[in-house]
C-alpha cells in the first residue's frame, strides 16, 4: 500500500465519511421537503371545505332571506288591499317573520364571511408551501427548516369557524365587580 492509498486515522475512507454525511443531509432534506408537500396538500383541502361552507351558508343566506322579504312585502300589500285579505296577510307575515328569525339565529352571512376567510388564509399557506418547495428546498437543511417553522406557525394561525364567529361579535360591556373605592380601613384603638 502506498502513501496515497493509506486511509487516514480512523480507519474510514474519506469518500465513506463524506458519502455519510452527504445521505444524512439529503435524507433530511428530502424529510423536511415531504412535510412541506403534507401542509400544501393539508392547506389545499381546507381552502376546498372552506369554498364548499362559504357557498353553503350563501344559498341559505338567500333562501331565507329572499323569502323573508318577499312574503313581508306580499303581506303588506294584502292587508292594507282589503279588510277580507287580513287573515292571509298575518299568516304571510308570521311566514317572513320566521324566515327573517332563522337567518339572524343561523347568522349565514358571517358564517359565509368566516369561511371566505378560512378559504384565503388556506391558500396563503398553500402558496407559502409552494414557494418553499420551489426555492427553500434547494437552499439547504437550515433554512427549509426555518421555513417549515413558519409554514406550521401560519398553520396554527387559521382560525376555526367556532373561533371566527365568536370574535366577529363585539363583546358585551360587564358591569363592574365589587366596589369602586377600596372600603375604609379603621383607624388606631380610640379614634373613628
Amino acid at each position: 500500500m502506498t502513501a496515497e492509498e493509506e486511509p487516514p486515522a480512523g480507519g474510514q475512507v474519506g469518500g465513506q465519511v463524506g458519502g455519510q454525511v452527504g445521505g444524512q443531509v439529503g435524507g433530511r432534506m428530502r424529510h423536511l421537503a415531504q412535510e412541506v408537500e403534507k401542509i400544501a396538500a393539508e392547506a389545499r383541502i381546507g381552502a376546498r371545505r372552506a369554498q364548499r361552507r362559504s357557498k353553503l351558508w350563501n344559498a341559505t343566506y338567500i333562501c331565507l332571506g329572499f323569502p323573508a322579504a318577499v312574503l313581508a312585502g306580499i303581506s303588506g300589500a294584502a292587508g292594507l288591499a282589503s279588510a277580507g285579505a287580513r287573515v292571509p296577510a298575518a299568516i304571510l307575515a308570521l311566514l317572513s317573520a320566521g324566515f327573517s328569525a332563522g337567518s339572524t339565529f343561523l347568522r349565514a352571512d358571517a358564517r359565509q364571511m368566516a369561511n371566505l376567510r378560512r378559504r384565503y388564509a388556506w391558500q396563503r399557506l398553500e402558496t407559502r408551501a409552494r414557494l418553499v418547495l420551489a426555492h427553500e428546498a434547494y437552499e439547504g437543511v437550515e433554512r427549509l427548516h426555518t421555513a417549515l417553522v413558519e409554514l406550521l406557525e401560519l398553520r396554527a394561525a387559521i382560525p376555526s369557524s367556532a373561533l371566527v364567529l365568536v370574535e366577529s361579535v363585539p363583546p358585551q360591556p360587564q358591569p363592574p365587580i365589587g366596589p369602586a373605592t377600596p372600603p375604609a380601613l379603621p383607624g388606631p384603638q380610640g379614634e373613628p
